[in-house]
Order: structure tokens, then sequence, then C-alpha cells
């Protein structure tokens, strides 16, 4: 289900950008629908609301912004680009989790990590010097998405709480649409007024815009919210593993169904890429893994 609602998420998501590019808009949208849906849920129950306090809320609000800037940056990379390109490039998300853990938070990576994100870089590379929609703005767009998405994961470890992942990603989803609206408004807001909804209007008709951004809507929160519940209750290498073929299907669906040409080299460099992230993630799973059994026999011995 986290693989089916994240491709049609990616595909319907490159639709509307095609008749309708203000990313920064759509970037709302996705948020404002899934804030929505959030309350209904909290209304009927289903799952009950947890409280929120100032501290938790002071933890969790860098963790919406890097969110927030995550999420428009990744969109404005979809506007600018084929999809698979810019999930080519999120593929070093990796390289960038790696260097923060080590110089930011001071965790030593061992050499094995280091030298299994080699192909990552290089299969990247690859791929951006022949890409065929390559442009600047795409490129660095998924770039800072990368970074964002980067201290997303060290801020979350400093908000670690004991509410459950539903309520914590409807809190961090409210947060960040209230980040986002300020830049929708400046940036595109006066474009959007004159132009852009008449204009998008005229290609499709009223009744399918609003059904487009409903539905992409709907099919961004609920693939987050799934894989958020799903990966709470896997073990490391089945999230690593997970991950990496998630984005393999979405490459692959977006190339079927946009029909983007992809030069022999792109091709090589994004298989280069994705088998990069595969070796990373299994190597990081096992250490973890390692890391929980040793802890486990530290605390059987104490007792």
């Amino acid at each position: 289900m986290w693989y089916f609602l994240n491709v049609i998420f990616n595909i319907l998501n490159k639709k509307i950008y095609n008749y309708f590019p203000y990313p920064y808009f759509v970037s709302v949208v996705h948020l404002f629908v899934g804030v929505v849906y959030c309350c209904v849920c909290w209304t009927i129950g289903l799952p009950k609301r947890a409280p929120i306090d100032k501290p938790l809320l002071a933890l969790l609000t860098p963790v919406a912004f890097c969110h927030a800037l995550g999420h428009v940056m990744s969109n404005v990379s979809f506007a600018a680009v084929a999809v698979s390109f810019t999930h080519t490039v999120k593929a070093l998300e990796p390289f960038f989790n790696a260097a923060a853990s080590q110089f930011i938070l001071g965790q030593q990576i061992p050499f094995s990590l280091w030298l299994s994100l080699a192909p990552v870089v290089i299969g990247v590379s690859m791929a951006s010097l022949t890409e065929l929609s390559f442009n600047w703005l795409g490129f660095l767009s998924a770039m800072t998405s990368n970074i964002a998405f980067t201290y997303r994961s060290i801020y979350s470890k400093k908000a670690m709480t004991d509410m459950d992942s539903t309520n914590v990603y409807a809190y961090i989803s409210i947060i960040s649409l209230i980040f986002c609206i300020p830049a929708a408004v400046l940036l595109e807001g006066p474009t959007l007024l004159q132009t852009g909804f008449a204009d998008a209007i005229g290609k499709v008709g009223m009744r399918k815009f609003l059904s487009d951004l409903f539905w992409v809507g709907m099919f961004y929160h609920l693939y987050n919210q799934i894989a958020t519940n799903t990966l709470e209750r896997v073990a490391p290498l089945t999230h690593a593993v997970g991950n990496v073929l998630k984005r393999v299907f979405v490459i692959g669906f977006s190339i079927v169904v946009f029909g983007n040409k992809i030069s022999t080299q792109t091709a090589i460099g994004t298989s280069i890429a994705i088998a990069g992230v595969a070796i990373y993630s299994y190597i990081k799973a096992q250490m973890e893994e390692a890391k929980k059994k040793n802890v486990a026999k530290e605390d059987s011995k104490a007792a």
C-alpha cells in the first residue's frame, strides 16, 4: 500500500505540474488536504487526538520546518524536471545523513559505510551529466530537499516522544502548513490570481482541476502516514530494503507512464546509485541490529 500510494502520488503530482506549474501552491494543497483529513479523524476519534504542550511544540517545530522546506523543494524539482531524475538525485540523501551524523552529531561513521556511498555519488553524477530533462533549478531544489530532510532526521532524534506516530505526523503536518503558506502567497499568489487558476481551469476544467488537487493531497498524506506507521513496526533491515525498492518502483513507473527518454548513461548511473543506496542501507541496518544485540547482552549481564 505504501508503494502503491507513493507511485500514484508521484504520477498525479507530475500530471498536475504539466498544466499547473505552481509547486509552492501545490505543496500547500498537499499539506492542507492532509490537515483536514487529520482533523476529521480526530473529530470521530480515529485516532484519539493526543494533547500537545509548549515543550513538545518547541521540539516538533524544527522538525516541521525542515519537513516543509524539504517538501516544497522536492515539489519545485518535480515541476522542473522528470520525476525519475528528481528521485535519482534524492538517492543522495543517505550521503547527507552520514555526513550530518559524523560532523554535526559527532557519531563515528565506519569506513565501510562511507565506501558504500561512493557508488551513490558516482551514479547520481553519471545520471545528471546526460539526463535529458536536466536543469539547475530541478537539480539544486532536489539537493536542498536532501539537506532539509537530513536536518529533519537530526531534529526528529531530539524530538523523540511517547506520542504515537499518527498524532506526531498530524502535528508536523499542521505546523508545516503554517510555514508553507507565506512562501506560496508571496512567490506565486499574484500570478495565480491573474492567470494561474484561469489557465488551469481553461485547460482541464474546474471539476478535474479541483479533483486532481484533492486527490494528490490525499495520496500525499496517506502514503506518508502509512509509511510512518509501517516503518515503526518493522526491523531496520526491512525498512532499508523497503525504502530502496520504493524509489525503484517510482522511477520505473514514472518512466513508463510519462514515456521519458533517458540515455544509456543515465540508466546506468541511476542503477549504480540505487545499488549504492541498497548496499549502504544493508550495512547500516546490520550495524543497528548488532548495536541492539550488544545492548541486550549488557542488560542481561546486568540483570
